[in-house]
């Protein structure tokens, strides 16, 4: 074989093994990519199922302490904050005004004792601490998928090629931990 065969065949051969590295890195970034987008799509939904809860909530507690129209309010405006949040970081913000709203909701509803043995109220509150689990576990879901893809951007030698290739490192979704440790909602029954 003369040298020209060779260093062709060389050429050929490391042109192969940078194709079929692109290949496979592109395919798990995509990958870990549509894993976070679902994850994400998770959260949305079960914010807006408990979205969907409040008003009902507020309704409720409203038959019962009709004079709390402040705290009405406040939680009306966080839902609407989060309905309207654009991306992760606006979302968390607004996740932890909604949080501390609901707070004040549950302690007007501890001042009224028909309301707190109200079947309608039980049942509310039973769906919300549902619906807050599911977030959780959404938020989990979706915080492990955003390390896996950032991880996969930022080692070598896929941090040369995952930037052209139009991937970037995502947000953690991160709320307040330190106010649901120190005063979690109270959801008694």
């Amino acid at each position: 074989m003369s040298t020209g065969v060779i260093i062709l065949i060389v050429i050929i051969a490391v042109l192969a093994i940078v194709g079929i590295f692109l290949w496979v890195t592109y395919n798990g970034l995509v990958t870990l990519r549509n894993r976070v987008e679902e994850a994400w799509s998770d959260i949305t939904v079960q914010l807006k199922r408990r979205a969907d809860l409040i008003p009902n909530l507020i309704n409720t507690v409203k038959g019962y302490a009709a004079h709390e129209s402040g705290v009405f309010d406040s939680v009306t405006a966080a839902r609407s904050a989060v309905m309207n949040a654009n991306g992760v970081q606006e979302t968390a913000e607004a996740e932890n005004m909604l949080e501390g709203t609901l707070k004040s909701l549950f302690a007007v509803a501890e001042a009224y004792p028909d309301l707190k043995a109200s079947q309608n109220f039980v049942e509310l509150q039973r769906e919300l601490v549902d619906t807050e689990d599911k977030i959780q576990a959404s938020r989990r879901f979706y915080n492990g998928g955003v390390r896996d893809l950032n991880i996969k951007i930022e080692q070598f030698p896929n941090n040369i090629f995952a930037r052209s290739l139009g991937f970037e490192k995502k947000e953690f979704f991160e709320v307040d931990d330190m106010a649901k440790v120190e005063n979690p909602v109270e959801v008694a029954f």
